[in-house]
C-alpha cells in the first residue's frame, strides 16, 4: 500500500493490517480526518478486502465510493478520510460478486431522506459514546415536520438500505449509513444556558411585540400602549 501524500509503501500483513491515527495500528496515518482505529485490511488467500471500522466520522472510500467493505483490485484507490492510499500487487482476478461479501453502494437518496438520515445519526456522531440514534420524534421536532411523515421516510430508508425488521431496527440503519460515509458530523446546536436569556432579551423562536406585523393578533400600538380593545383602554374611556 502506497501512502499518497508522503510516497511511503507499506506492505500488508498476511491476515489482518490495521489502519488508522492510533500509535497501535500497522499503517499510521497522521491526518485529522482519520479515527485512530479507521479500517482493516485484509488478506484471504488471493482475495484482499478493505472494512471500514464504522467508528470515523468520514468514512472509506474505494476509488471515491463510500464503502463499509469492498473486495479491492490492483491499482485501487482507498481514501481513509482525506488520507489517500493505492494498493498494488493484488492478483488480478475476475471476481464474483458473490465472493466478494457485499458492495455496499449508496442508494439514491432524496433531498428530505439525507435531512432523515443525518438528524437519525446526529447523536452517534457525537463524542459521547454509546448514544442511541435519534428517535422519530426527535428527527420530527429538529426537521419541523409531522412524526408520521419521519416514519414514512424511515420506512422508506430500511427498504433502500434493506434493513430488515427485527429490534433495533433504527440503530442498525444508522450504523449502516456511519459505516458508509454518508452522514457527517454537523455543528452542535447552540442553546442558550437556562436562566440566561440572550442579550437583547429575546426567546429564540418567540416573536416579540417588535417583530409582529401590524394588525397581527398581539401587536403593539406603540410603545407603553395597550390595544383599543383591551380592558384597561375600556376602563379608561368610560
Amino acid at each position: 500500500m502506497r501512502i499518497e501524500d508522503s510516497g511511503l509503501v507499506m506492505p500488508l500483513r498476511p491476515d489482518v493490517t490495521t489502519v488508522g491515527r492510533g500509535r497501535g495500528v500497522d499503517v499510521r496515518l497522521d491526518d485529522p480526518s482519520v479515527s485512530r482505529l479507521h479500517a482493516e485490511i485484509v488478506r484471504r488467500g488471493p482475495y484482499v478486502y478493505v472494512v471500514d471500522m464504522g467508528l470515523s466520522r468520514n468514512g472509506t472510500r474505494v476509488n471515491g465510493r463510500p464503502i463499509a467493505r469492498r473486495v479491492l483490485e490492483d491499482g485501487d484507490v482507498v481514501s481513509f478520510g482525506t488520507a489517500r492510499c493505492r494498493l498494488g500487487g493484488i492478483p488480478r482476478e475476475e471476481v464474483d460478486p458473490d465472493v466478494e461479501l457485499r458492495r455496499a453502494v449508496a442508494p439514491e437518496l432524496t433531498r428530505r431522506e439525507v435531512d432523515v438520515l443525518t438528524s437519525l445519526c446526529r447523536p452517534a456522531l457525537s463524542d459521547e459514546a454509546f448514544v442511541a440514534p435519534a428517535t422519530a420524534r426527535d428527527i420530527a421536532g429538529e426537521l419541523v415536520v409531522t412524526e408520521a411523515a419521519v416514519k414514512q421516510h424511515l420506512l422508506r430508508l430500511y427498504q433502500k438500505f434493506r434493513i430488515p425488521e427485527g429490534a433495533n431496527r433504527r440503530t442498525r440503519l444508522a450504523n449502516e449509513v456511519i459505516a458508509m460515509g454518508l452522514v457527517r458530523p454537523l455543528p452542535p446546536v447552540h442553546v442558550p444556558q437556562q436562566g440566561r436569556p440572550p442579550m437583547d432579551g429575546r426567546v429564540p423562536g418567540v416573536r416579540t411585540a417588535e417583530t409582529r406585523r401590524p394588525g397581527a393578533p398581539g401587536h403593539s400600538h406603540g410603545p407603553g400602549r395597550p390595544p383599543a380593545h383591551s380592558t384597561t383602554a375600556g376602563r379608561r374611556a368610560s
